[in-house]
């Protein structure tokens, strides 16, 4: 069958307002399907963290066929991001080091040695009294991530003397009292500033990894 040119016309444009009608509403069924379902395959890769979390997109899409763009909402994953730790309760640090970098759930301490926090020198006494000192200062950076002795879960001890180990074990089971931390205590020949102990220490947060939401696109 033969349609003159008008004919054609009038039935292109039908055939034309039709197709428009029916992307709309197929965009619009699309947009709201979406809502209550996982991406489309249509949607592009995206390059994001490593993980990305289980609410990845819920309530947006990107229909690249038909040119439809939306906000896309996702989770991105966050972890060892690193984060210094610093409090004037404990000792500055006296070279270039951290007090404690945090890095993911865990809290990582540099080695203390028995430093009195107010003047930054070496305190008198015996092996005890350096290792009360020690400790107590490894507490104070553990306190300003609001932790305890309770989430350490690595110590290392330093001694210039391993005939101190009886006396300094007693100081440092008063500090851990239950399911201490797996340890390591070796002797060394100098500590800096003289010292006669250093103990540094890993903690672990217990907290789980953060996530965060891009809605930039």
């Amino acid at each position: 069958m033969r349609f003159s040119h008008g004919q054609r016309m009038n039935k292109s444009g039908s055939f034309c307002n039709k197709i428009k009608m029916w992307l709309g509403a197929e965009s619009n069924r699309r947009h709201a399907d979406f809502q209550s379902a996982a991406l489309p395959t249509e949607l592009p890769s995206l390059l994001v963290a490593p993980r990305i979390g289980k609410e990845f997109a819920r309530t947006a899409s990107f229909h690249a066929r038909r040119g439809l763009i939306v906000p896309v909402r996702f989770a991105v994953t966050i972890a060892h991001m690193k984060k210094i730790i610093f409090t004037n309760e404990a000792p500055a640090a006296i070279g270039p080091y951290s007090q404690a970098v945090r890095s993911g759930s865990f809290l990582f301490c540099s080695g203390q040695i028995p430093l009195d926090p107010k003047s930054g020198q070496i305190i008198s006494g015996d092996i005890a009294a350096q290792t009360w000192r020690v400790l107590d200062n490894i507490a104070a950076v553990l306190r300003a991530e609001g932790l305890t002795f309770d989430n350490v879960v690595k110590t290392t001890i330093f001694l210039t003397d391993l005939e101190d180990f009886q006396t300094v074990n007693e100081v440092y089971g008063s500090y851990f009292k239950q399911d201490p931390p797996a340890r390591s205590t070796v002797q060394v020949s100098a500590l800096p500033k003289g010292a006669k102990i250093e103990i540094d220490a890993i903690a672990d947060t217990g907290e789980a990894e953060q996530t965060a939401y891009d809605t930039s696109g």
